[in-house]
């Protein structure tokens, strides 16, 4: 693969890293969007299948959505460009806030950050849209969406979601007919199962290790780097579930403040890209250990489990999905994911961010703006930030 591919795939995911706000659910949306819908990097139903395994597998689910997608495009050039441009700017962003934490506030910042969370309203609409045209396109597939969404509402977990991912399965197997197996695409990777399960072998290799060396040093420097690979390898639901383990890491065993990890905490949900880069703000805040080198260590122990998991689980998905049983059962695991996002369309990302009339409006423009128009994501930020901001000093005043 050549090296142009490495850094189209960069040039691609730095923008992502750049502008996708609200969190690992939205950042589905803004993925389908600009790899997806803008560039064609991978199609609906290839899209809707990263997403089931990503939902499917503990560690940051975005992150290791774009880890795949980069794969399948470049390589492992590909996949590591992928991850470094989504994770740089938000791990840069989290180094910075762990220097001057506890000096940013007021009611402006609040207002623009507000404004993200509307972009995000708007962007996850729009990628619920153009999947649910394609992966939903009779009567069968959409009972199959529509109950996963009411699961989803009625029971939001992890476990919910591997659920929902299973049933749309076997719902798919039961309900759906052949040509619904003709959207089984197949992933076009470049290695094989022996890779995949070596890949799997050094995942739970590393997993020991940090067990034991946990068990070992639980106070030492290694010892809460080795805590920040156990919490991405064990836990499912990407950034809110991997709290309680991050705060029992960092502040029982790193020496980080309770209102240290609470500020990082909101600061993380602010800034663009993964949430797990709130591993940067408390790695620079490890007790005797340099900002940078803690920042990065700890970074990459949270991150490298997931990556490792959904590199090593590909080989055998891609074998899955070419059976031909398979495509029935992919295709209620195509419509199951279009019923997830549409559950999260509502809680988180609706509920979290619109509380008031002109939120809606704010909203609804941004959608019309992604729907009717060639307009850069960047530009619809840009406005909802403005408007949220102007809406809250015409309050004020």
């Amino acid at each position: 693969m050549s090296r142009h591919a490495a850094v189209e795939v960069f040039a691609a995911f730095l923008k992502l890293g750049l502008t996708s706000f609200g969190g690992p659910i939205a950042h589905l949306g803004y993925f389908h969007r600009e790899l997806v819908a803008r560039r064609g990097w991978v199609d609906e139903a290839q899209y809707a299948q990263l997403v089931a395994l990503c939902q499917s597998l503990p560690g940051p689910g975005s992150s290791q959505l774009g880890f795949a997608v980069g794969m399948l495009r470049a390589g492992w050039p590909g996949a590591l460009a992928a991850f470094t441009a989504f994770t740089l700017p938000s791990a840069l962003l989290m180094l910075a806030f762990a220097g001057v934490v506890g000096q940013l506030a007021g009611p402006w910042g609040a207002a623009v950050l507000h404004g993200l969370k509307l972009v995000a309203v708007a962007v996850v609409a729009d990628g619920l849209r153009r999947m649910a045209r394609q992966l939903v396109p009779d009567l069968r597939r959409a009972v199959i969406a529509v109950a996963a969404a009411v699961a989803m509402l009625l029971a939001p977990s992890p476990l919910a979601q591997l659920a929902v991912v299973a049933a749309g399965a076997v719902l798919g197997y039961l309900l759906c007919g052949a040509t619904a197996a003709l959207h089984a695409t197949a992933l076009p990777l470049r290695y094989g199962a022996r890779t995949g399960a070596l890949l799997l072998a050094a995942c739970a290799a590393l997993l020991v290790a940090a067990l034991a060396v946990g068990a070992t040093a639980p106070g030492s420097t290694a010892g809460v780097v080795a805590g920040f690979y156990r919490a991405g390898a064990l836990v499912f639901g990407g950034g809110h579930v991997v709290l309680p383990l991050l705060e029992q890491v960092a502040v029982a065993g790193g020496g980080v403040s309770m209102a240290d990890f609470l500020a990082g905490y909101g600061a993380a949900q602010a800034v663009p890209g993964p949430m797990f880069s709130l591993a940067a703000f408390l790695g620079a805040r490890l007790e005797g250990v340099p900002p940078v080198l803690g920042a990065t260590a700890c970074l990459l122990a949270l991150f490298l489990p997931g990556l490792l998991l959904v590199a090593g689980a590909l080989p055998g998905w891609r074998l899955l999905a070419e059976r031909p049983a398979a495509g029935r059962a992919l295709a209620g695991v195509n419509a199951a994911v279009v019923g997830l996002l549409a559950a999260a369309l509502y809680d988180p990302v609706w509920v979290n961010a619109v509380a008031s009339a002109a939120d809606v409006a704010i909203a609804l423009g941004a959608f019309a703006l992604l729907v009717a128009t060639r307009v850069p994501v960047l530009v619809v930020v840009g406005a909802c930030a403005g408007a949220s901001l102007v809406t809250t000093l015409a309050i004020a005043g």
